[in-house]
């Protein structure tokens, strides 16, 4: 049976030890406690977890920002009198192994690209390990596109692909 899977957005403070605690588990990077802060503190609404009903656990989480970014002379995706455009970017995302395949993970991403839309994003990236089958699969399937292939771009030499959706 599948859980029962309650969404919220990011409250307290109390809110980040559990969210740190998956992504540590879950991720090859390290990150402190102020890159989080950094986050949370400034974009509260794109920090999205996931509870399970019936055991208050947290499961899932994503945490984004948004920003304006300048707009490179190779980008015709957008108005071409756009000078700036507003950049999402999906930061961390974990899902508790044993909560898995149900699709919560899925949920956390339409969940921050929607907000993120409301905010006025006009694109989304992220970086995802080039072995990451299943991260990739996921973006592709909502919509992402490879962008480029960043060499080495993690502490453990792993290569990444930054992935680009545009909204």
């Amino acid at each position: 049976m599948a859980p029962k899977i309650v969404f919220r957005t990011y409250q307290t403070e109390s809110d980040l030890d559990p969210a740190m605690k998956l992504i540590d588990q879950d991720l090859s990077e390290p990150y402190s406690i102020y890159t989080y802060r950094f986050f949370v503190q400034q974009w509260p609404e794109l920090c999205i977890l996931a509870y399970d009903e019936d055991t208050h656990e947290c499961i899932g989480v994503i945490i984004c920002k948004l920003h304006p970014h300048r707009r490179g002379c190779m980008d015709t995706h957008f108005d071409s009198g756009k000078m700036q455009l507003n950049r999402g970017y999906i930061g961390m995302i974990a899902v508790d192994k044993s909560y898995r395949n149900h699709g919560i993970g899925r949920s956390l991403v339409v969940r921050a690209l929607e907000t993120m839309q409301k905010m006025g994003a006009d694109e989304v990236i992220l970086e995802a390990e080039t072995n990451n089958q299943g991260a990739l699969a996921l973006y592709e399937r909502l919509g992402f596109i490879r962008e480029k292939r960043l060499f080495r771009y993690y502490l453990s030499g792993t290569d990444a692909y930054r992935l680009k959706l545009w909204l």
